[in-house]
């Protein structure tokens, strides 16, 4: 079975040492439960790894975690892996209890609702938990799985990006722009799911992509959440897919569908936290004039919401292809640039910037321009109200650099993020 290296890796490594429990959560095929054993196997020493799908682990856990740990244990240093832990009813009293009764054991567990483990887990275990999020694949791991050569030179681009944000280089010329476009159309299409990224063929990614949609609906939403309404699930689902990189007005969506309100946040709620859909919420000030309540709506993988609505056609060939960039936009600072708070802004005269990127008092503009030079007029109103030292432009293809007033801006290619 062909592994593909993820990051989180080198950072979970770095608390194997530590006492507390390591957790990793994200959605369903993401590969949790790869890295998992994958974290396994480079450990020497007494482990053991459980599948708490098999009902004899999960009901022996359940009802008495201290002969659970001394069937494995030998006495010594344990490494104890919990796979799907949300599975396990109480599952945070019940590793407490091992954590507080076993100090030679380290812990890891994986889990696939971030409902389930901030209610049932995360209250018990204050203080004694890493958690980790594991989402699909973003650009830079797509291009390791596919291009090595490619993918250095990408580092070597978002490095220098990362140092322009913090005032301290010029961002690099960019290199190899075709053959990094052919890439990201690819990615923008299929999105990052660890088996679609091994899959070369079309028709098999399409495949794949359809039946992980499917097992989320059996196993998530049907199966865990137990929504019964499922028809009208999908459809505010398929509703949220074609308004990604939007305000979402809920309210209008629920009525168009003829949903209530309450059940389209219930259904909401649901997506966001089983990781198929991001909020980003707005940038304010100015208490008067900025908009201050809808977020921004994105999914977390642009393969998956391209199954919902059925649309593999190419990048090249699609209308929306300025809200597929935009949403890949925000996936990528999302995940690559976590030392920045990120939000959008927007006025109630509807002057608007896509991202700001928020550190210390520092804020920077980004904007996502799919075509053309000309900047829109919410851009000059930001800068004027703020005056940030730097703002980038994030483009399909332009590089360059130039001064507006006192504020430094880049023409950025959309893969150096």
């Amino acid at each position: 079975m062909k592994v593909f290296k993820r990051k989180l890796e080198d950072k979970l490594k770095k608390f194997l040492k530590r006492r507390e429990i390591i957790g990793i959560r994200g959605a369903r095929q993401t590969g949790k439960t790869t890295l998992l054993k994958i974290i396994e196997k480079s450990i020497k020493g007494e482990k053991v790894f459980i599948n708490l799908d098999i009902p004899e682990y999960r009901r022996t856990l359940e009802e008495n975690p201290l002969d659970f740990v001394k069937r494995f244990s030998s006495g010594g240093k344990l490494f104890l892996f919990f796979d799907e832990i949300q599975r396990v009813k109480d599952a945070g009293e019940k590793l407490k209890i091992i954590y507080d009764e076993f100090p030679e054991v380290k812990i890891f567990i994986s889990g696939s609702s971030s409902l389930e483990l901030k209610t049932n887990v995360l209250p018990f275990l204050v203080g004694r938990l890493f958690l980790f999020e594991l989402f699909t694949f973003d650009f830079e791991e797509f291009l390791l799985a596919r291009d090595k050569g490619l993918a250095k030179l990408f580092r070597e681009k978002h490095e220098s990006l990362k140092r322009f944000l913090e005032d301290k280089d010029e961002i690099a010329q960019p290199s190899f722009i075709e053959e990094f476009l052919k890439y990201w159309k690819e990615y923008a299409i299929f999105g990052g799911y660890p088996e679609v990224i091994k899959a070369r063929d079309k028709e098999e990614k399409i495949t794949i992509l359809r039946n992980i949609y499917n097992l989320y609906l059996e196993k998530d939403v049907i199966g865990f959440f137990r929504v019964e309404e499922t028809s009208k699930f999908e459809d505010l689902l398929k509703a949220f897919a074609f308004n990604i990189s939007s305000l979402l007005v809920l309210s209008s969506l629920a009525s168009d569908l003829k949903i209530s309100y309450r059940k389209a946040e219930e259904f909401l709620n649901i997506l966001k936290h089983s990781y198929i859909i991001y909020l980003l919420k707005p940038f304010h000030k100015n208490l008067v004039t900025e908009l201050k309540k809808a977020p921004k709506l994105y999914f977390l993988d642009l393969g998956l919401r391209n199954s919902v609505i059925n649309n593999f056609v190419e990048f090249d060939n699609r209308d929306d292809r300025g809200k597929l960039m935009e949403n890949f936009v925000l996936r990528e600072l999302l995940t690559n640039f976590e030392s920045y708070e990120l939000k959008y802004w927007r006025t109630t005269g509807k002057a608007e910037i896509d991202f700001i990127l928020i550190k210390d008092e520092n804020v920077i503009p980004a904007e996502v321009k799919l075509g053309g030079e000309r900047l829109s007029k919410g851009f000059y109103s930001f800068l004027n109200a703020y005056k940030p030292e730097r703002a980038i432009i994030i483009t399909l293809d332009k590089f360059k650099k130039q001064k507006i007033e006192k504020t430094l801006v880049y023409w950025i290619p959309v893969f150096y993020l």
